[in-house]
């Protein structure tokens, strides 16, 4: 007797489905998450390694370059001077802000925003050559790779904070949700705690792969397993790169150097045109964009001096009749342009600071302007920055009495200080401890 499961089944066949695609297959390979979906032969460990340590000591030149340039507006002075309350221990300082060289603070500033802009290809470039990690899952496959993955949370979100915020304010566009000189420091040490963590776990391997030139068994993730025809060779990406800095160098540079400015062809402090004569150089804010009047520094206009020895109001005439004194001082901007040295001229600030009432060892001074508006209408200035003798409460500059918009009647001008520091149309001058 025969199966009749067999012949049941020969007799009444089951029907053929068609097979139908895998369309979610089909949808995940699509995904940014899928290996294939990345196909530029770019690529690559080595290539991402090459631009890493170029970052890093790039990066670690505008961290530093930007702490000096936080410190040398001494926050820790005065009220007034400090943008970040609440700091706490971000706010350090290892010492009392030089007044020389003279320099100082035009070539600090001048390399952390040329510095800073000079990166920004590397650091785009950079950004492209990890971004399949990005999309990378599972999103952490492991505690160290968890670790990895914050520590590239903190480095991309705070280094492209960093750089928007930076190139902003140079532009003059100050379009922030709160203070710039807050955001800007808190940003930064959320990229920097990112860029430590970030180096200690890559750097040995960086090293290695540059040394050997190959990843000694390890996979390279970053290497399109299905590439597409080249259209540019890696010598040839990193060579467009560099092009790309470059000319953003050539087209930056020029805002710190009176001879080269027409070529800042990106910054607004840059091609500007001052004007001509001994007051035809760079300025950051006018007369009247501050809200200062020809009432405010006319026959009206008088300096109160403020000390122990009481309160003391001079006229300008009264000033000039002091003696004179002159120094060649740059003026250096945070946005980072800046002036040749220019030959100013007026009384020395620890002279004043002896009519006060402090004859030997001036302390600091708390300067304040006339101007209704905009940011240090009142600074504070240390007594190092009172006793240097090139310090000045300036009434001429090049030969010349000062124009409105340079500050006339009087201003301050300090070796080594942030432009916003040398305070213009001065109405008052408290010297005492601070």
């Amino acid at each position: 007797m025969g199966d009749t499961r067999h012949s049941r089944a020969s007799r009444f066949p089951f029907p053929s489905f068609p097979s139908f695609p895998d369309r979610s297959r089909g949808v995940r390979d699509r995904l940014p998450s899928a290996p294939g979906f990345w196909r530029s032969p770019v690529r690559g460990v080595r290539f991402t390694a090459v631009l890493g340590l170029v970052l890093l000591v790039g990066l670690t030149l505008v961290f530093v370059t930007g702490l000096l340039s936080y410190a040398a507006y001494n926050p820790d002075l005065a009220a007034v001077n400090d943008k970040t309350p609440g700091k706490g221990l971000l706010g350090f300082y290892l010492f009392a802000w030089p007044t020389g060289p003279h320099w100082l603070y035009r070539l600090d500033q001048g390399l952390h925003v040329t510095g800073g802009i000079v990166l920004v290809p590397v650091l785009l470039a950079k950004l492209w050559s990890v971004i399949p990690k990005l999309f990378a899952l599972p999103p952490a496959r492991s505690v160290g790779h968890a670790l990895e993955r914050v520590s590239l949370l903190l480095l991309v979100g705070g280094a492209l904070f960093e750089f928007i915020t930076g190139l902003l304010n140079i532009q003059v566009e100050y379009v922030f949700p709160g203070s710039f000189y807050r955001l800007h420091f808190y940003g930064a040490w959320v990229f920097f705690a990112g860029f430590v963590a970030h180096v200690g776990l890559k750097l040995p391997r960086a090293v290695r792969v540059l040394r050997s030139g190959e990843l000694r068994g390890e996979a390279d993730e970053l290497t399109a397993p299905a590439p597409d025809a080249p259209t540019i060779s890696r010598r040839g990406a990193f060579a467009m790169v560099g092009a790309g800095s470059l000319l953003l160098l050539v087209t930056s540079v020029g805002r710190s150097f009176d001879a080269l400015r027409s070529t800042a062809l990106l910054t607004p402090r840059g091609v500007a045109d001052p004007g001509s004569g001994p007051n035809g150089f760079q300025i950051n804010k006018t007369a009247a964009s501050v809200r200062v009047t020809a009432a405010d520094t006319g026959e009206r206009w008088r300096l109160t001096v403020q000390g122990p020895a009481g309160e003391r109001t001079f006229t300008r005439e009264q000033l000039l009749s002091m003696d004179q004194y002159s120094a060649a001082l740059p003026i250096a901007c945070v946005e980072g342009w800046s002036t040749s040295d220019q030959w100013w001229r007026g009384v020395r600030l620890r002279d004043l600071a002896a009519l006060a009432g402090y004859p030997d060892r001036p302390p600091g001074v708390l300067v304040e302007s006339v101007q209704r508006s905009g940011p240090f209408r009142t600074v504070a200035l240390r007594d190092n920055q009172v006793r240097d003798p090139r310090s000045l409460l300036a009434l001429e500059v090049n030969g010349e009495t000062l124009s409105p918009d340079h500050g006339y009647p009087a201003r301050i001008i300090v070796p080594a200080a942030p432009g916003v520091l040398n305070t213009k149309w001065v109405g008052r001058l408290t010297f005492g401890e601070l």
